[in-house]
């Protein structure tokens, strides 16, 4: 337990980590005491809100400086896993932008490690606090459409992606990989039932210059039956729901709000509850409290409270979409995922 204000370093300062900076000034508990990033004009920006932050430009000179209890890594993602080891061998707690990393083996790993120094390793999923995706969730526990059998989720649409790191399988780890790691985190979060198996799809059809799949799909199949699909396409002319829950008792579609057009995902979608012989029901969206997961970071930290989001929970995620990437290099055949209870 800490009773002085928490050091945070962030490591890579983008638009992540403004968000980051943003939280930690609007955080009992927190203070943002370093930033790295090799752009001057980025560590600039941090400075911005936190004059007193030490600048660096070499990572492994800020996690040596003594300086730090917690970093905040918001590095590509095939990166995630080496600057994490080497932040928790300095005995700093470790907050990881999604996923985790790209393997469950270099999850794992991290998670002994962070046991052993008896420090906190998290991945920010940020889009647990999504305000469609917290009242689609509280209605579901309410058993709004009772007991829920599909869920079916999707971004995107017809657009040519970039060609930033997120494009570069070889750097993200893929499509499924890239919103995989939100939306599965969602579904999880959602159906508890043990996974019998998954199967994923990769389409490379017309977007050459990136190496990301143009179009991936990823099917979770519960051994009750149950079942779960995530897309994310760069091939969708017509977009499908952002969210389409069926349950026993009705249903709760999420449509991408035309508002944001062509960023969609930048609004939160609008919900609707269907229900027996075609109701419908337009559903106004929970407020939730600004900075929520940095919150309960303090509150960990500081008070030894238990965090909604847990390292075994990211990790089973990066579980699925490893058992997704290797069903579709077999064409859909199903994987069982090497999931984890504890």
């Amino acid at each position: 337990m800490t009773s002085h204000n928490v050091r945070v370093g962030l490591l890579a300062y983008g638009a992540i980590g403004h968000e980051h900076n943003l939280a930690v000034q609007h955080t009992a508990g927190l203070e943002l005491t370093a930033v790295c990033d090799t752009n001057p004009e980025r560590i600039a920006a941090a400075q911005q809100l936190a004059p007193s932050a030490v600048a660096f430009s070499d990572a492994s000179s800020m996690l040596n400086s003594g300086s730090l209890d917690l970093v905040v890594i918001s590095t590509p993602p095939n990166s995630h896993y080496q600057w994490a080891k080497d932040a928790l061998l300095k005995d700093v707690h470790v907050v990881l932008e999604k996923p985790m990393a790209l393997t469950v083996d270099e999850c794992d790993e991290l998670m002994s490690l962070a046991a052993e120094r008896d420090k906190l390793l998290v991945v920010y999923q940020n889009r647990r606090y999504d305000p469609d995706f917290v009242t689609m969730k509280r209605l579901i526990g309410d058993g709004a459409i009772g007991e829920v059998f599909q869920y079916d989720s999707f971004v995107g649409g017809y657009s040519e992606p970039c060609t930033y790191w997120h494009s570069n399988a070889e750097v993200s780890g893929g499509a499924i990989f890239d919103w995989g790691s939100h939306y599965i985190d969602q579904i999880l979060d959602v159906i508890h039932d043990p996974i019998e198996h998954v199967s994923g799809l990769n389409q490379k059809r017309r977007w050459m210059h990136a190496t990301n799949a143009d179009h991936a799909q990823v099917s979770i199949t519960f051994a009750s039956g149950k079942q779960a699909t995530f897309v994310n396409s760069d091939l969708a002319a017509a977009r499908k729901p952002k969210f389409y829950v069926l349950g026993t008792e009705g249903a709760i579609v999420g449509d991408w709000n035309p508002a944001a057009e062509p960023a969609v995902a930048d609004l939160p979608a609008l919900l609707t509850i269907y229900r027996e012989g075609g109701a419908q029901e337009d559903v106004t969206l929970d407020e939730v409290a600004p900075h929520a997961f940095h919150a309960s970071l303090s509150n960990h930290l500081h008070k030894e409270m238990p965090m909604p989001v847990t390292a075994l929970q990211s990790r089973n995620v990066v579980g699925i979409m490893q058992a997704a990437e290797e069903s579709a290099r077999q064409n859909g055949r199903p994987i069982i995922p090497a999931l984890r209870l504890s």
